[in-house]
């Protein structure tokens, strides 16, 4: 495990809340706003006005593949910091985690995640989630993005009741991910 002193305070309170989570010294959090809602607009694309979230990213098994599964994600988060992780994808980026842009010898321009790299060869994942394996002496260029692919103006092309609905969706997924019967210990054992 690493020394957490290298960590920001930013970083640190999500940890201590999910700790806190797992150990069931959670408060319940209210919802901000309408799941049903929240499902539609993760659901539905951008043409229709919506979020279009689920052409990269996936909840409850639905959904892309390039993202990261969200199904998950709410459970240790605030309200604030789900928000501000729609609003604000581009802060606190993680480096692991930048697209990238590569060019063939033959000048194909693909731009995708890096899903492997070592020092021979880059296999990146598309947009469309399609997998390619390149060898490195293929490639004229390799450019990883300062942004992320996730679009940053979510807090304009989405009203504060939309993002609200958005976030209590994603947070009653992650919850009813941990809901177990009365009687059940983690596991699976009675």
């Amino acid at each position: 495990m690493p020394a957490f002193r290298s960590l920001g305070a930013a970083q640190i309170q999500p940890i201590v809340r999910h700790l806190r989570g797992l150990q069931g010294q959670a408060a319940a959090v209210e919802l901000p706003g309408d799941p049903e809602r929240g499902r539609v607009l993760f659901f539905a694309g951008p043409a229709l006005g919506a979020s279009g979230c689920s052409q990269c990213h996936m909840a409850n098994g639905e959904g892309g593949f390039v993202g990261s599964d969200l199904s998950s994600y709410a459970v240790a988060r605030s309200v604030a910091d789900i928000r501000g992780a729609i609003t604000g994808p581009d802060k606190n980026l993680d480096p692991r985690t930048r697209p990238v842009v590569v060019t063939t010898i033959k000048g194909k321009t693909l731009t995708g995640m890096v899903r492997n790299e070592d020092n021979f060869s880059l296999q990146i994942q598309v947009l469309d989630g399609t997998f390619h394996l390149f060898t490195k002496s293929e490639l004229r260029s390799i450019k990883y993005q300062a942004r992320p692919l996730m679009p940053a103006d979510y807090g304009t092309r989405l009203s504060r009741q939309e993002l609200d609905d958005v976030v209590s969706y994603l947070m009653s997924i992650g919850r009813s991910k941990f809901v177990r019967p009365n009687n059940q210990r983690p596991g699976g054992r009675e």
